[in-house]
């Protein structure tokens, strides 16, 4: 049984960093492709980078490109997501994702391509 265990969320100041993780249990340790998203009350869910689990390929979104930095421990089967100069726009609840894939996925913003998904985890930014 897959399970996504995100931590790292709270509370941080407009300009600040926040380090999430999301730890993964019961997926193969190749062949995935993983993602964090977020959502903001009254906003739909929305991507904000993924990582390919065997290659180097990573995505982000336009808003947090330059700023966000996402990594992995392939052999601890963790993900980390290193947000640096944080927006109040940022606040939202953070997810991190999984679906099978071998390199990047067709569509990897888009929800409908991740099965796997953790519970999420607040992120507060105070401006």
């Amino acid at each position: 049984q897959v399970h996504l265990g995100e931590s790292g969320g709270g509370l941080a100041q407009a300009g600040g960093s926040l380090r999430l993780s999301c730890a993964a249990s019961g997926l193969a340790f190749s062949g995935y492709y993983m993602g964090w998203f977020r959502q903001a009350p009254g906003k739909e869910r929305e991507f904000v980078a993924g990582i390919s689990w065997v290659s180097t390929v990573k995505d982000y979104a336009d808003s947090v490109r330059d700023r966000f930095i996402i990594s992995k421990d392939a052999h601890k089967n963790v993900m980390f997501l290193q947000m640096d100069n944080l927006k109040p726009e940022d606040a939202a609840v953070y997810y991190c994702a999984a679906a099978t894939a071998w390199g990047r996925l067709a569509a990897p913003s888009d929800v409908k391509s991740y099965p796997y998904w953790g519970q999420g985890i607040q992120v507060t930014v105070s401006s």
